[in-house]
């Protein structure tokens, strides 16, 4: 191995350590290490994503995409776990009429998925919902056991809690768009391992990329996570708006968490309200008497 190969593992070597690895293997049975709530994040030294930082050019053969085998784990990114291996750079920017189109194209590329092992215990593939032409658009962690039976995301109890949290915004769910990191449920809701969210999130860039949506709203840690490439605590990630591909991101959290703790809901109300502040969105009045 030359020097900088040992430097390069060495490195990696002292991250894992950070997030409390000690033991390593090879092969395809390797361990990710698991996301945590939202309260037990972590905080890392790893840089989020700047949207001025220079993106590396377009691969013309996609490895994710283009893959012949059915090899289930995709290789980490050594220097940022978060990212996938092959970054995707931001399309550019289609016409209203082009976007259902563009989705449609993306869904079709995916096909019936086997690219990471959630394929084995999926029920149906959870692609994303709402407008092509949205402003806001929400992500979530994966699908959940109704996710999974539908095929649609957030139509579970999160998903009605959801629903509420965008009427409460003055909009409704047909004007916003809905995906997750993952398409495919984790077995007994479990957080997506690395290998598997970021074999399954250069697709939510994409269509990211299609919709172009003014204002991401990341809801929860995963999502926060690997929409910035970085692991944070949620609490420093909130009330501030960041970047991500080109548009601009809010954190908040998940309404599975909301649902857990009631008590959050007014914090998770100011987050919606700061997003409702950048889109220039008004809340309905509330109805007299």
């Amino acid at each position: 191995m030359d020097t900088e190969s040992r430097q390069q593992a060495l490195a990696w070597m002292e991250f894992c350590k950070e997030l409390g690895l000690s033991d390593f293997y090879r092969g395809k049975n390797e361990a990710a290490p698991a996301l945590v709530e939202e309260q037990d994040v972590v905080e890392t030294s790893l840089p989020m994503q700047d949207s001025a930082t220079p993106a590396s050019p377009a691969p013309i053969f996609d490895p994710i995409f283009d893959r012949q085998d059915d090899t289930p784990d995709m290789p980490r990114n050594s220097v940022n776990p978060y990212q996938p291996v092959v970054e995707l750079v931001p399309t550019a920017a289609l016409t209203p009429a082009q976007k259902p189109a563009a989705l449609e194209a993306i869904r079709h590329d995916l096909g019936d998925c086997t690219r990471c092992p959630l394929c084995e215990t999926r029920n149906k593939i959870v692609f994303g919902d709402g407008d092509a032409n949205a402003s806001l658009m929400f992500v979530g962690e994966g699908p959940g056991a109704d996710e999974d039976e539908q095929g649609l995301p957030f139509v579970g109890r999160g998903g009605q809690l959801l629903n509420n949290m965008i009427g409460a915004m003055g909009l409704s769910r047909e004007r916003v768009y809905i995906a997750n990191i993952v398409k495919c449920r984790p077995p007994q809701n479990r957080v997506p391992e690395m290998n598997e969210a970021n074999t399954c999130t250069p697709f939510l860039f994409r269509q990211i990329d299609a919709i172009r949506p003014k204002l991401l709203v990341a809801l929860g840690a995963t999502a926060a996570t690997y929409l910035m490439a970085a692991k944070a605590p949620l609490g420093s990630l909130r009330g501030r708006v960041h970047d991500c591909r080109g548009t601009k991101l809010i954190v908040t959290y998940h309404p599975a968490y909301l649902l857990r703790d009631p008590r959050q809901k007014a914090e998770a109300w100011k987050d919606l309200q700061l997003a409702m502040q950048f889109l220039d969105l008004k809340a309905p009045a509330k109805p007299k008497g």
